[in-house]
């Protein structure tokens, strides 16, 4: 194991303090942060969503700015507004708390379709534009963003371009009973995070991110994910199928989770891992997306 896989080892190991029991969440986020994706976690109340997002921001040395979201929200409260500055005859910018490396958006779906349009540019090309000025968000830019359920009341559902902007949407689940006993006895959860110390910088990222890219992928396994991705635009199993986007991203999830698992290649087990994940807000169909996905991978013939 090279060094900077050795430290994001480390990394998850200190997540799992707080989210005992959690690997599959905790993998996930390093995989939307290491390939360079934003992350949506839905889940009801309670379950640790906002705790998995301060844990990784309390892992990296790194600024940090959350938004509650809220149905009196404003885009001027996410983005930052111009003011008129008296004594410079002219407007100054002030920042919105968008303007961190890490950037919570906790609850999105309690703020308005208006407000949640604010992140679509962030999200997507890493700048917002503010009376026909265009200002650059810090770099790298890593959004994690919480849901409730839709069934809840108050909240508005993500329009379809802005649930494309998240690389993944991964829900934690409640605990097996060994971990909740941990969280129940403070040795588990929230309580853990004042002890947490950085155990990477965004320069360890960018070189991990870099060697992620370099991850060899056989032409035998290309094959294999492009015929997944046709399968899913041909009509039998979804209505709407995998867009060029989301499928580079299946590639970057796989590379980022072979990489994590220190293998020297990509492989279909690779794909398999992340491919609900990536995908089911993604796609439409008549029933369940992610049974639909399921249907897919299963009868693709899994290259030798």
């Amino acid at each position: 194991m090279d060094n900077t896989t050795l430290i994001f080892h480390q990394l998850e190991q200190q997540l799992l303090r707080a989210l005992a029991g959690k690997q599959e969440a905790v993998r996930a986020i390093l995989i939307c942060l290491l390939a360079k994706g934003h992350v949506l976690i839905e889940d009801v109340p309670g379950v640790g969503k906002t705790t998995l997002a301060q844990a990784l921001a309390a892992s990296l040395d790194s600024d940090f700015g959350r938004i509650q979201f809220t149905a009196d929200l404003l885009p001027a409260d996410i983005v930052g507004v111009e003011i008129y500055n008296p004594n410079k005859q002219a407007f100054t910018f002030h920042a919105g708390p968008i303007f961190h490396h890490i950037v919570l958006a906790d609850e999105i779906n309690r703020a308005t379709p208006k407000a949640q349009s604010a992140l679509l540019e962030a999200m997507g090309e890493g700048q917002v534009s503010i009376e026909r000025e265009t200002h650059q968000l810090p770099q790298p830019f890593f959004v994690i963003a919480t849901q409730n359920p839709q069934e809840h009341l108050g909240t508005f559902p993500l329009p379809e371009s802005q649930l494309d902007r998240f690389f993944m949407r991964i829900a934690i689940g409640y605990p097996d009973r060994a971990s909740e006993r941990l969280i129940l006895l403070g040795k588990a959860g929230r309580e853990q995070l004042q002890d947490f110390t950085p155990m990477a910088n965004w320069q360890q990222v960018i070189a991990a991110r870099k060697a992620i890219a370099a991850m060899p992928v056989s032409e035998a396994l290309m094959d294999y994910i492009l015929t997944l991705l046709e399968k899913t635009r041909n009509g039998d199993w979804l209505i709407q199928g995998v867009s060029p986007r989301a499928g580079r991203d299946v590639l970057r999830a796989a590379q980022a989770n072979a990489w994590l698992n220190q293998q020297d290649y990509v492989s279909a087990a690779d794909v398999q891992h992340i491919w609900l994940a990536t995908l089911a807000h993604r796609v439409l169909a008549q029933g369940d997306s992610s049974a639909a996905l399921q249907q897919i991978i299963e009868h693709v013939a899994i290259p030798a």
